[in-house]
């Protein structure tokens, strides 16, 4: 080969990876900046994850796909280093587009979740799954394309799976959990739930092992996906995020029960309206239940726009109804108790 022949291919495969790269920095720069302008203005939120996910990733594949062009116009070079550096641009660019795909795939699902609540919830386990099933397939286009059979790789998986599966029993048991749960929806991320073994908290996550919660003391819970299929579950939540709470009271017999029960309706009202917290339309309920030993006992029906709003709404009940009570000259009784004692053969009370 002459050398001048030598030069012009060598020129051919630098312009062509030149040329690749220029192109790419346009698309990059000018076109895609253009495009997520036009994302930004429509409604369909897909096309700006698609745009997202395109971005840095454009680049990188024109100048893969000038070198691998090249690599086709250069003069014959050894079998070793043209095979090796033709299949690493393939793996290369699969394992790319994977990476483009799997970040279009976990946005779209979030946003149909977020949009539809009742299919499904945007969890990790959902995302995980959808980015574990993209690098899969991946990872078998790569083969593929390198020339491997992916039959025999496919029956050593089916065979390798069953020991795997029996070695690790509890984590596919807390796999599948995590999936009935979603699935059947008794909890949802953001959820305030109560278990039957005592713990209770806001639902953060659902991954592929545990469910986590966070309390009102921010700490967090971790319960294997196993426990919360199995346990009894109160969501406050659902089927509406507004939770009634009752506040227990007393006051003196001498009291006016007409009198006690029209202030505490007032005050408690009052509280709906302007706290934080509580429902403003809904109507607080006064029921008188019991005698008590020293007192007559009630029950203060209010409603709360969620669970954690109970504490500062209860607060604020309490003190405003406290001094309005001494306002009216309405009695909280102390616990008294009657002592008997005798004198002279005769009982006496004090």
């Amino acid at each position: 080969m002459s050398e001048s022949l030598l030069l012009t291919q060598i020129g051919t495969a630098l312009a062509i990876i030149a040329g690749s790269l220029v192109i790419g920095y346009v698309v990059e720069k000018y076109l895609l900046k253009k495009l997520k302008k036009v994302a930004d203005a429509t409604k369909w939120e897909c096309d700006e994850i698609i745009v997202c996910a395109l971005r840095g990733r454009v680049l990188r594949w024109m100048l893969l796909g000038g070198f691998y062009s090249a690599l086709l116009t250069i003069p014959p070079l050894p079998y070793s280093f043209t095979g090796f550096s033709k299949s690493l641009v393939i793996v290369l660019f699969v394992f790319s587009v994977t990476a483009a795909a799997a970040d279009i795939a976990v946005g779209v699902i979030n946003i149909y979740a977020r949009k539809s609540q009742r299919a499904f919830q945007a969890t990790s386990i959902f995302t995980n799954l959808t980015i574990s099933l993209l690098f899969i397939v991946g990872a078998l286009i790569i083969m593929q394309s390198l020339g491997i059979s992916i039959t025999p790789v496919l029956t050593a998986l089916g065979v390798g799976g069953l020991a795997v599966a029996l070695a690790l029993q509890d984590t596919l048991s807390n796999f599948f959990a995590g999936l009935h749960i979603l699935m059947s929806r008794p909890i949802r991320p953001g959820d305030y739930i109560r278990l039957d073994t005592g713990e209770e908290g806001y639902v953060v996550d659902i991954t592929w092992r545990n469910t986590s919660l966070k309390n009102i003391t921010e700490n967090m819970i971790a319960i294997p996906n196993s426990k919360m299929a199995s346990a009894k579950i109160t969501n406050f939540a659902l089927p509406s995020k507004s939770v009634i709470i009752l506040v227990p009271l007393a006051v003196s017999y001498n009291s006016d029960l007409v009198k006690v029960e029209h202030i505490t309706a007032e005050v408690a009202k009052e509280v709906m309206s302007e706290v934080p917290g509580g429902v403003i339309d809904y109507e607080p309920v006064v029921r008188f239940y019991s005698f008590g030993e020293y007192s007559v006992q009630f029950h203060v029906v209010l409603c709360v726009q969620e669970f954690a709003a109970q504490y500062l709404v209860k607060h604020e009940f309490m003190k405003r109804l406290h001094q309005r009570y001494r306002a009216e000259g309405i009695k909280v009784p102390l616990p008294e108790q009657m002592v008997y004692f005798k004198k002279d053969n005769d009982w006496v009370e004090d």
